[in-house]
């Protein structure tokens, strides 16, 4: 501890209980009538005994650095510290020596464009600021020098950016790669779908991931994509029937009845999505201010024809998205049956529409299992 004068920077541990409840930083602005005056990381002006002692600040904190293995306090307040003053000045990209840290602007960067991807090829890691294409371009360089399968793990809370960052990463290699062809715009086509059927509204997020995905990109020997495998894995199925309050359901259905023409609709016996009890649940949301779900729709068609979905595929999964809506307007109605309790579709319409679009004859289903669940 130390005298401390006006400009000096130091630790406040303000025991607020948070989440966060660690130390802030904060610098020196007054001394006066018995009081030091301090304003902290969140321009917010503090008040204390001149006699409160306080941990001064290390320089590589006050300067903040590119590298958290520079930081002289290596202390869980030095690295939120470094962390939100770099954020304040739109550097979202953040080393800890291999690994990058990235914080989600929540709004566009000028940043991810051919200039910025030309700039990072063949670079090493440190040789330029922080960016999501360092750590492509040395994979990408890392397979192509030694011969090795190379791994980028990205992983963070939800809205933490990592959809957008599988992108990025995604669209470098594709560039760098140098042999542009249809699989590489196969891959970056991928997304939208993967998106559509994968991703929903979430209270933290519109873009929320409700899958896991590994994806294995395959490079010839000349370093240029030949093919890849994309697995995803733990969907949240439990989403389709219900979600939670202030969330949606999967993107695909909104877009679905928003970008359809209205012949479309007719054909599968759609409406808009207020009518389907899977998508206008008491406690939930139908739109997003944030997406265009008729936009969205045609993103979506175009990269099912890039991935070469063939007219009838495209029509099996419509049919297929309409009966899931259909299926949570069921209703069932209670009654008794040779001294058992039993029940029976209250609303027979629906399930005639349903039965139409399987071309299951309405007999039959009285014979599922699945008519039965909910009695």
């Amino acid at each position: 501890f130390f005298f401390l004068l006006k400009g000096d920077y130091v630790w406040v541990d303000l025991r607020t209980g948070s989440e966060f409840n660690v130390e802030i930083g904060a610098r020196v602005v007054a001394t006066q009538a018995g009081q030091i005056i301090l304003v902290d990381d969140n321009d917010e002006e503090l008040h204390f005994p001149i006699q409160t002692k306080f941990r001064p600040m290390h320089i590589s904190s006050v300067e903040g650095v590119h590298d958290m293995i520079l930081l002289g306090d290596l202390k869980e307040s030095a690295i939120l510290h470094n962390l939100h003053m770099r954020y304040k000045e739109d550097n979202i990209y953040t080393y800890t020596g291999s690994i990058l840290v990235a914080v989600n602007p929540y709004k566009l960067l000028d940043i991810y464009n051919m200039d910025y991807i030309r700039q990072y090829s063949n670079k090493k890691i440190g040789e330029l600021s922080p960016h999501i294409f360092a750590i492509g371009d040395n994979a990408y360089w890392s397979m192509q020098r030694y011969q090795h399968d190379q791994c980028i793990i990205i992983s963070g809370e939800s809205g933490s950016g990592k959809t957008e960052s599988t992108k990025l990463i995604l669209q470098f290699l594709a560039a760098t790669s140098g042999q542009h062809s249809w699989i590489e715009q196969q891959i970056l086509d991928a997304n939208p779908i993967l998106e559509a059927f994968g991703n929903a509204k979430t209270v933290r997020n519109d873009n929320s991931s409700r899958f896991g995905k590994y994806i294995d990109i395959h490079f010839d020997k000349r370093g240029a994509i030949e093919g890849a495998k994309i697995e995803q894995y733990l969907l949240e199925k439990s989403r389709i029937v219900s979600q939670a309050r202030d969330e949606r359901n999967y993107h695909v259905f909104y877009c679905m009845l928003a970008g359809m023409s209205k012949e479309e609709k007719q054909t599968l016996d759609l409406t808009t999505a207020s009518d389907y009890v899977y998508l206008n649940q008491l406690d939930g949301t139908i739109y997003c201010d944030s997406r265009d779900d008729g936009k969205e729709w045609s993103t979506i068609k175009s990269a099912c024809k890039v991935l070469m979905f063939s007219d009838q595929e495209l029509n099996d999964i419509l049919r297929l998205l309409s009966v899931v809506l259909h299926l949570g307007n069921l209703k069932f109605q209670a009654t008794t049956t040779q001294n058992m309790d039993t029940c029976t579709v209250a609303n027979i319409s629906v399930l005639r529409v349903i039965s139409k679009l399987l071309k299951v004859r309405i007999g039959e289903f009285y014979h599922a299992d699945f008519l039965f669940c909910n009695c």
